[in-house]
């Protein structure tokens, strides 16, 4: 898989985990406080994935 792709792909699911966690904060979703706790640490482990790739050099060029 290309570096691209799996930079747009990890976006995507952050992004899809994030409206999940937004349809629950308003009220659409009934998760746990495990369920949504667990869901926000793998946002963030997301995120740092992703920002680990916007700092690699080979991203850049």
């Amino acid at each position: 898989m290309s570096l691209l792709r799996h930079f747009d792909r990890l976006q995507n699911m952050r992004d899809q985990l994030e409206a999940k966690l937004d349809l629950n904060d308003a009220g659409l979703c009934g998760m746990g406080y495990r369920e949504r706790r667990d869901l926000r640490e793998r946002i963030s482990e997301i995120s740092d994935e992703i920002s680990a790739l916007e700092r690699s050099r080979s991203f850049q060029s």
